[in-house]
């Protein structure tokens, strides 16, 4: 866990290029998959990816929920392979069910 409360990513290994569409060019930022009060849940079971800050970020998952529900569900996935959770545990711990 770094000074900020994050574990290491499970979904995303190169930290230095946007999630979604590869780039390198913009600034990028650090985006929670599940915000809100499951912001600190998020952080520490690793479901963060790194997002191009206008494009992808703000123009992208923030701005159109169905590419939003995509990375939700894609999160969900990880999750349940990586802590071995069916998908009742993973509504347990996340409140309901992306799949």
């Amino acid at each position: 866990m770094d000074v900020n409360g994050y574990n290491p990513s499970i979904l995303q290994e190169e930290l230095d290029r946007c999630f979604i569409c590869g780039g390198q060019a913009e600034k990028l930022d650090r985006h929670e998959i599940f915000g809100g009060a499951l912001r600190k849940k998020s952080k520490k079971d690793g479901l963060w990816i790194m997002l191009c800050h206008q494009t992808c970020h703000l123009g992208g998952v923030h701005k159109y929920p169905k590419g939003y529900a995509f990375l939700k569900a894609k999160a969900q996935k990880a999750a349940m392979e990586k802590y071995g959770w069916t998908k009742e545990e993973f509504i347990n711990q996340y409140g309901r069910n992306y799949l």
